[in-house]
């Protein structure tokens, strides 16, 4: 799919008629497109789209190269659906000194945002480079807020964990835990790795000098591009310290379960322990040897039963009075 938006006066605004305006672009958006729509932008701009399995690719080379006079950025941006669940994917900026084309295979709800908030405010993008930072500015918003409700999430999940009642609950909310642990430590890992792709796109740009690079950025574009950059590098360290959250989490949500498991080891051992002196007397009186005087007593059968109470009570007793019980 094409979408094609043109800057109106200080806004953004997009076209419907898609295909006859490819040439008077500001952003030219590709959302899983066709080979048709491909060799259609590839003719109007005289560039060429790298394909789906060339975005993959996880060399530096292959992510950050210039070619046709453009530049070709590649960076992994989240995207979440309607299930808000988190996935991620590569997203190529070719960057030509007018305009900017943007390729990805998934559909990142920062993209919509960001043309949709420019469309509605005054915020003049005349080229490729101002597009491209209102875009990245967009995403790293958006991993803000993912990585702002994953540390409320954490918070939360941190309570029930260590809260009082957590020491009558099930096991099965132990399990719970640790899937929402485990969904956790996902969406870290996937923003974490989108910064990552962030910060060596952005460190590129603003470290970009040469006079004959299609950006060309002014002094002020290069202020906000390093300004975006410190941005995601403090991102990082929260995701960072948000990660190191989850492995504690994960440690001590085990060591809870091993505490349980342990609390019912030590049930079992106190029960065998109480009925073993017991064991052992109606062992002892079920022997069937003929000379036992026991066994003529007319009060043996209450004595062994009571011989049996006693050593069981007893263990049970000190038990009690060391508080192992």
């Amino acid at each position: 799919m094409i979408t094609v938006y043109i800057s109106q006066g200080n806004r953004l605004a997009k076209l419907s008629d898609q295909h006859q305006h490819l040439g008077e672009a500001v952003w030219i958006d590709l959302e899983a497109p066709t080979v048709a729509e491909e060799d259609a932008v590839e003719a109007a701009l005289g560039i060429d789209i790298p394909t789906r399995e060339d975005m993959q690719e996880i060399e530096v080379s292959s992510r950050i190269y210039r070619e046709d006079g453009a530049l070709f950025l590649t960076a992994q941006v989240v995207a979440t659906d309607a299930e808000q669940k988190i996935s991620i994917g590569p997203v190529t900026f070719v960057v030509l000194p007018d305009r900017l084309v943007t390729v990805h295979y998934h559909h990142p709800g920062s993209f919509a945002h960001f043309a949709d908030w420019a469309a509605r405010h005054d915020t003049p993008i005349r080229c490729g480079v101002d597009a491209l930072l209102g875009l990245l500015e967009a995403v790293v918003d958006r991993l803000a807020d993912i990585l702002e409700g994953e540390a409320r999430r954490l918070d939360v999940l941190s309570k029930s964990l260590f809260g009082a009642e957590r020491v009558q609950e099930e096991a099965d909310g132990l399990s719970d835990v640790l899937r929402r642990i485990g969904q956790a430590e996902d969406v870290n890992a996937k923003v974490n790795e989108s910064l990552g792709t962030l910060v060596r796109l952005l460190g590129y740009l603003t470290a970009d000098k040469e006079s004959h690079s299609p950006l060309r950025m002014a002094q002020a574009t290069r202020t906000q591009a390093k300004t975006l950059l410190q941005d995601i590098r403090s991102l990082r360290e929260v995701a960072s310290t948000q990660a190191d959250k989850v492995r504690f989490l994960l440690d001590a949500t085990l060591g809870v379960i091993n505490i349980r498991q342990s609390d019912v080891i030590k049930i079992f051992s106190v029960v065998a322990f109480v009925f073993l002196p017991p064991t052992l007397i109606a062992s002892i009186y079920g022997m069937n040897f003929e000379h036992m005087p026991e066994l003529s007593w007319t009060w043996g059968y209450p004595m062994a039963l009571g011989l049996m109470v006693v050593s069981a009570v007893v263990p049970w007793l000190i038990f009690r009075w060391k508080n192992w019980l």
